[in-house]
C-alpha cells in the first residue's frame, strides 16, 4: 500500500546522527557510522568509477549476519572474546547504470567482498525518494488536470499516492508504479474521498506517466463524517517501574534473555532468545530468530482501477521503512523503554527514527495460575499468581493500514506473537447511496453514501528459526484419533480419543492446511528428554489461519504461492528469510518459500525453520468506517514437555 506524504516529509526531516555505542552482540543492527562507511566503500569502488554518485541508488542495506554456528559459539563463551573474530559485514542492494547489484561489504577490511548483478525477475523495494517524486507527477500532467477540471474539483486539494503494480503476465521489464488520487478538502481522512475512474502508470526510470485512462466519473464521497480524531485517556498513574534490563540490544527479564534487532524490511527482529531453567540450573535456547517475513494483501475487486492492488507489503515497502516513532502513553504505557532505529536514504546516508521500538511489562489483570482447595473440613487453601508479561512492540503504517506487532514473553516460557490491524479501509467511490439500489457485485460493503469498502485479505507470514534446546530439531504433527473401546474390556464406555504422532521426514510432509482436522504442531528436540522420558519441545498454537482463496493460476497467487498453506517447515538456510523472495516488486513467483520447499529436503533431526501465516479474510462493516477498530490475531509458542514441572513454581 502507498506511503503517506506525511510520513515522507517526517522521514526526510529526521536529522542524521553519527553517535554510536560499542557493539554488544554480533547481530546488532548496522550503526550510522557503519552505514556511512558502506556508502564510501561503494562510491570508491568500481561502481563509483563507472558511474557518478548520483546514479547509484541504495535500495537495501542490512547486516550480513555471521554464520549461525559462530554466533552460537559467541553466546556460549564466558569471556565473549570471540566477538572480535566474527566478521562484520553488510548486505547491500544498489542500482547503478540500470543494473541491480547484490553486494557484500566487509566493514572490518573496508572493501567489497562480492558483487553480483541480479538478472532474475522482480525488483528491489522502492526508495522513499522515488515514491515521493511519483506523487508529484499528476499535478503536472495535462490530461489529469483536465480530468480534475471536468469533475469540478480543485487541483490544489488533490492528493495522489503511488501503489505497486504487481505482475500480470507482462513480458516487459520496467520498474513501474500505479498512481491513485484522493480529494482531501474538508477531511483529514484522504482515503475516504477517492477520485474514481482514473488509472495512471508511471515509468519510474523515466519518472513519467506513460499510460493514462479516464474511464468514468463517480461522485466523490462527501467529507462529512469522514474525519477521525482521538482523545486518548492518558492514565498518569500507570505503573512506571520497568522490571527488566537492557544492555545495548540485549534484554533480560525474569528468566528470559533475548536480542532486539531492527531492519528496514522486517522491522522488529527477535534473536537468540533463551530461558534460564531453574530446575536444571542453565539457560536453554528456544528461538534463534523470529520476525515477519512477508505480508500478502490482495483486494477482491477485479476492475481496471483495482485489479492490481495485491500488495506484498514487507518486500515492496518494508515494515521497518514504514515504522513510526512511538508516542508515550498512547502507543506504549508509562513503564516503557524505547530503542531507536536507523534507516538509509537513496543516496546511502543514514538517518535516525527515534523511539521506533518500545519494551514494557504488561500487567494484564489475568490470572497466571490459581487453585482453591476446600476439600479439607474447616480449612480453605487459596493460591494465585497474577500474569505479568514482557512486551516488545513496533508499529508500521503502510499507507492506509497500521500494523501493531507485539512479541510477548511469558514467565511460563511461552512466547505470544500478536498483530493488530487498524487504520483506514481502502475505499472506492460509487454512485450508490443505499444497499437497496445495488443489483451487481460491488466487491465489498457500502459503508457510507457513495463509498464502498473493498473485501480483502491479510496474510502475515512469520519466519521462526526455532532452536529448541539446541539446533537439531524435528517437526511433529499430533492428531486426535477416535477409538472404539475393545469388546473384551469390561467398560460401559463406547469410545475415547487418543493421540497419534507423526514426525515429518521431508519438507513436503511439513506443509499444513489448518482447519481440515484437529491437529497439534510441535517442534521438538529428539535428542533431549525430560526425567520422565518425554521428548522436549514447543507447541505452535495457531490464531486466525485463513488460507488464500485465489485460483492457483491467478498471477497474485503465483507470486504468493506460500499462502495456500498456513504452516511450513524447511531446512535452515541463512539466505532464505523472505517468503515472497528477495526481489518482490513485480516478481514472478520463481523465488521464495514455495520454491524452496519444492526441493523436499530432509528435515528430521535437522536445523529447521518453521513458517506460520496469520490469515484474515476481511469483509468490511460500517463500524470500520471512518477509522477501523483494531483487529487482533496472532499465535503462541508454548513449552511442551520442555520443563520438568510448572516453571512458575520454585520447588
Amino acid at each position: 500500500m502507498a506511503i503517506s506524504s506525511l510520513v515522507l516529509v517526517f522521514l526526510f526531516q529526521l536529522c542524521f546522527t553519527s553517535t554510536t555505542t560499542s557493539l554488544k552482540h554480533p547481530l546488532d543492527p548496522l550503526t550510522p557510522s557503519e552505514i556511512t562507511q558502506i556508502k564510501h566503500i561503494i562510491h570508491n569502488s568500481h561502481l563509483g568509477k563507472s558511474s557518478s554518485s548520483s546514479n547509484i541508488s541504495f535500495h537495501y542495506v542490512d547486516l550480513e549476519e555471521p554464520e549461525k554456528a559462530d554466533v552460537i559459539q559467541w553466546l556460549s563463551s564466558t569471556k565473549r572474546s570471540e566477538l572480535s573474530l566474527l566478521p562484520r559485514r553488510a548486505k547491500v542492494v544498489v542500482q547503478a547504470l540500470d543494473l541491480i547489484h547484490e553486494i557484500i561489504v566487509d566493514l572490518s577490511a573496508g572493501y567489497i567482498v562480492s558483487d553480483q548483478v541480479y538478472t532474475g525477475y522482480g525488483y528491489p523495494r522502492f526508495t522513499f525518494e522515488e515514491l515521493y517524486q511519483t506523487t508529484k507527477l499528476p499535478a503536472k500532467y495535462p490530461k489529469f488536470k483536465l480530468s480534475i477540471q471536468k469533475r469540478s474539483l480543485n487541483l490544489s486539494d488533490v492528493f495522489c499516492l503511488p501503489l505497486t503494480a504487481g505482475w500480470f503476465g507482462e513480458r516487459t521489464k520496467k520498474r513501474s508504479l500505479k498512481v491513485v488520487c484522493y480529494y482531501q478538502q474538508g477531511t483529514n481522512n484522504i482515503y475516504a474521498r477517492p477520485i474514481e475512474g482514473i488509472s495512471m502508470l508511471v515509468d519510474v526510470k523515466l519518472m513519467q506517466i506513460t499510460e493514462y485512462l479516464d474511464r468514468f466519473r463517480a461522485p466523490v464521497p462527501k467529507a462529512q463524517g469522514t474525519s477521525f480524531h482521538s482523545s486518548p485517556h492518558r492514565n498518569k498513574s500507570q505503573q512506571k517501574k520497568h522490571g527488566f534490563d537492557i544492555d545495548g540490544s540485549i534484554v533480560q527479564w525474569g528468566n528470559w534473555s533475548f536480542h532486539v534487532g531492527f531492519n528496514s524490511r522486517a522491522g522488529l527482529i527477535i534473536s537468540t532468545a533463551s530461558i534460564y531453567d531453574q530446575q536444571k540450573g542453565k539457560s536453554r535456547s528456544v528461538l534463534y530468530k523470529g520476525h515477519v517475513s512477508e505480508t500478502f494483501v490482495p483486494y477482491m475487486d477485479p476492475t481496471t482501477e483495482w485489479y492490481f492492488r495485491t500488495y506484498l507489503d514487507v518486500g515492496e515497502y518494508g515494515f521497518g521503512q514504514s515504522a513510526n516513532t512511538l508516542e508515550p502513553l498512547v502507543d506504549c504505557p508509562a513503564n516503557a523503554k524505547y530503542l531507536d532505529g536507523h534507516l538509509v536514504r537513496a543516496d546511502g546516508e543514514p538517518y535516525k527514527v527515534p523511539g521506533i521500538i518500545c519494551i514494557f511489562e504488561r500487567y494484564t489483570g489475568d490470572v497466571s495460575w490459581r487453585h482453591t482447595q476446600i476439600s479439607m473440613p474447616g480449612r480453605v487453601i487459596r493460591e494465585v499468581s497474577e500474569e505479568v508479561n514482557l512486551v516488545v512492540r513496533i508499529v508500521s503504517t503502510v499507507g492506509n493500514y497500521d500494523y501493531i506487532q507485539d512479541w510477548e514473553f511469558k514467565r511460563t516460557g511461552s512466547i505470544k506473537v500478536g498483530v493488530g490491524l487498524t487504520g483506514i479501509l481502502q475505499m472506492k467511490a460509487t454512485s450508490y447511496t443505499n444497499m437497496d439500489q445495488i443489483t451487481e457485485d460491488i466487491y465489498g460493503t457500502l459503508v457510507a453514501e457513495n463509498t464502498i469498502a473493498i473485501n480483502h485479505d491479510h496474510f502475515i507470514t512469520y519466519y521462526l528459526d526455532l532452536d529448541i534446546d539446541g539446533e537439531e530439531n524435528s517437526f511433529v504433527k499430533s492428531k486426535m484419533e477416535k477409538m472404539r473401546v475393545p469388546k473384551h474390556m469390561q467398560s460401559p464406555r463406547k469410545s475415547y480419543w487418543t493421540v497419534t504422532r507423526e514426525t515429518a521426514e521431508t519438507e513436503a510432509e511439513a506443509r499444513i492446511r489448518l482447519g481440515m482436522e484437529p491437529i497439534g504442531l510441535l517442534v521438538v528436540n529428539p535428542n533431549k528428554k525430560t526425567n520422565m522420558g518425554n521428548i522436549v519441545g514447543y507447541r505452535l498454537v495457531p490464531g486466525s489461519s485463513g488460507s488464500s482463496l485465489l485460483s492457483d493460476d491467478d498471477y497474485p497467487q503465483i507470486r504468493a504461492a506460500y499462502t495456500k498453506y498456513q504452516v511450513w517447515a524447511t531446512a535452515y538456510n541463512k539466505s532464505e528469510r523472505w517468503a515472497g523472495g528477495l526481489f518482490t516488486d513485480q516478481s514472478h513467483g520463481d523465488d521464495g518459500l514455495a520454491v524452496w520447499s519444492s526441493r523436499n529436503s530432509t528435515i528430521k533431526n535437522k536445523d529447521i525453520v518453521l513458517w506460520y501465516t496469520v490469515g484474515l479474510h476481511h469483509i468490511p462493516d460500517q463500524e470500520d468506517f471512518p477509522v477501523m477498530p483494531t483487529l487482533h490475531s496472532g499465535f503462541e509458542l508454548q513449552p511442551a514437555n520442555f520443563f520438568e514441572f510448572n516453571p512458575l513454581l520454585k520447588n
